[in-house]
């Protein structure tokens, strides 16, 4: 009975250290061994933008437009899926990101400033699903980096920019926002 009982413990042990090691939250490299196989997919990279005066990480996944998608998919060297079904999505749901068409140099779709994005993940409002809103700066020569949703705003209500909004949506989820990370 002793031996049974040994085993039993033995046997839990592998099983609880297995089922940990499952859970770990750090993804396998491409060709890195798992449960499931190699792991051959093509990876997703990280994109720069702004929240609430922080920089941030998002991706693009999918555009309803597919003039944007093949932007986003130009810019970044990896496919954005087109979803024309994500232009009916209700507003509601939808947050936003500003996207500047000139302006300050930068890494944004443009060639411009990186994007800047309302709602991060700890606040409410926030959402993946992100309606396009195309930044122009009137006096290009008076542009300035801005880093939050309220800055773009002051500087509409200032008559800096004009805010357009074609009626585009794209999936944007972010991997890391002030204060939070996935």
């Amino acid at each position: 009975m002793r031996k049974w009982a040994q085993f039993a413990v033995l046997l839990a042990a592998l099983f609880t250290g297995y089922a940990a090691g499952y859970f770990v939250k750090t993804p396998p490299a491409a060709g890195q061994m798992t449960g499931m196989g190699t792991v051959t997919g093509p990876t997703v990279p990280p994109v720069r933008g702004y929240s609430e005066g922080e920089e941030i990480l998002f991706l693009h996944t999918e555009a309803s437009d597919s003039k944007v998608a093949k932007m986003l998919t130009d810019m970044m060297k990896s496919p954005v899926l087109v979803v024309p079904s994500l232009a009916r999505i209700p507003e509601v749901t939808l947050a936003n990101v500003y996207v500047f068409t000139n302006g300050v140099k930068g890494g944004g779709p443009f060639g411009f400033q990186p994007d800047v994005f309302d709602y991060p993940p700890n606040m409410q409002g926030y959402s993946p699903l992100r309606a396009l809103n195309l930044i122009v700066w009137k006096e290009e020569k008076s542009a300035r980096v801005l880093k939050s949703a309220a800055a773009v705003k002051e500087a509409e209500a200032r008559g800096e920019v004009t805010i357009e909004r074609p009626g585009i949506v794209v999936n944007m989820p972010m991997l890391t926002w002030p204060g939070g990370q996935r």
